[in-house]
């Protein structure tokens, strides 16, 4: 074991025993396996490789994937009792090198060499959350979040505890911009409020989403935008009493921001919601419906995939553990048909399903321990029309 360790391929291919379409297991292991957050980019080199993260060898570490062959190769060595933050490795977009926490560090890791450096280090006091690159490849933006394990006893990536405690003891925190280059390193943003999901966008250098983490009906505002040239900040979907939205991330324009949601009230419990609005709220849509999901991922408007959980209505349904799909026609949002079974327990944060869409919508990667394990799913997108469409917790066939 060690880095530079070559795997043989481990894929395999099935169908789906609803819809028939073809997916490819591309990891088999007795550990688990998956890839990246839902808003990481986890392809590159031109979509011919996949970075991700497996458990084997009794640690979690970074995995290179050739897409063609299936082989695997290792690219890091870490001790398993430090804490790493490698599901959320961001790539830089302009060039082979991501980067992850690890510990009290921040890491750059060369995609072609797999050698480390070292380009931040923590004040003590504080924990990451999430981090990610701009889209000029200059710059990283990251959250630092106060210690409070003193306090609080937490473990937030089994089960949520301590969730709502931390929210209601308002950490201080900060987002933070780090020059690369010269490792420069600038507070931008900070508040007696618990930040977490910065992200930026694919496209536009100057803009960040973060939000205020906790649980969404109790948050004083989830979904907020940043420009890093200004300072100015602001909020997305203000001024919708009752409706909760999050798990926010850019469309690929790096101009609009997709999210998911659910009304509360008494009349309208069940009631959820998909949309999109633009950086500055000048435009947006939403659409609403009686499914729930987890996680949502689009490149745009017109295709959205969500790791569906009906709700409370629905419980007990056999199509509760589906990937589902939408598609946007004129001012209707379509849908949802399924496209596959995905049977993900959601039981720790690395076997979340989190569904993304490749660049060109034609494969969604999703990861489920469907076989015990965490294992990492490539699926085949049909034509939207072909897949079987879910209406009142019943299956139409096309």
């Amino acid at each position: 074991m060690g880095k530079g360790m070559k795997w043989a391929a481990e894929k395999k291919e099935f169908q789906d025993s609803i819809t028939g379409v073809n997916i490819t297991q591309l990891t088999d292991h007795l550990a688990h396996s998956y890839h990246p957050y839902f808003t990481n980019d986890a392809f590159y080199r031109n979509g011919s490789k996949l970075l991700f993260c497996s458990d084997r060898g009794n640690a979690p570490n970074l995995y290179s994937l050739d897409l063609s062959s299936g082989e695997m190769t290792q690219m890091t060595d870490l001790d398993r009792d430090v804490p790493k933050g490698i599901q959320g490795t961001y790539i830089n977009p302009i060039k082979d090198e991501a980067y992850f926490t690890y510990g009290t560090t921040i890491i750059a890791i060369d995609l072609h060499s797999y050698e480390e450096r070292v380009v931040y280090t923590q004040p003590p006091g504080y924990n990451f959350s999430n981090l990610s690159c701009t889209a000029d490849g200059k710059h990283l933006c990251f959250g630092l979040t106060e210690d409070l394990s003193k306090v609080i006893q937490s473990n937030l990536s089994g089960g949520y505890m301590g969730f709502e405690e931390i929210e209601a003891a308002r950490p201080h925190c900060q987002i933070c911009l780090l020059t690369i280059e010269t490792g420069e390193t600038t507070v931008v943003h900070e508040d007696h409020r618990w930040i977490g999901h910065v992200n930026a966008s694919p496209t536009q250098p100057h803009l960040i989403t973060f939000c205020h983490e906790g649980p969404w009906e109790k948050v004083d505002h989830r979904i907020w935008t940043m420009n890093l040239a200004t300072g100015e900040v602001w909020k997305i979907r203000e001024g919708k009493p009752n409706q909760f939205a999050g798990h926010e991330y850019w469309h690929a324009d790096g101009i609009h921001i997709g999210y998911h949601g659910f009304t509360e009230s008494l009349d309208r419990k069940d009631e959820k919601f998909i949309g999109y609005s633009k950086f500055d709220q000048s435009e947006g849509e939403e659409f609403e419906f009686p499914y729930q999901n987890m996680h949502i991922h689009s490149n745009d408007a017109s295709l959205i995939v969500g790791d569906g959980q009906q709700s409370s209505a629905y419980h007990g349904e056999r199509f509760q553990d589906c990937i589902f799909l939408w598609k946007k026609s004129g001012d209707v949002m379509e849908g949802p048909r399924i496209l596959c079974k995905h049977r993900g327990s959601f039981q720790i944060q690395q076997v979340h399903v989190h569904p993304r869409l490749n660049a060109d919508a034609t494969k969604v990667i999703l990861t489920s321990d469907q076989s015990g394990y965490g294992n990492i799913y490539l699926v085949d997108v049909p034509e939207f029309e072909t897949l079987p469409l879910l209406a009142n917790g019943k299956l139409i066939k096309p």
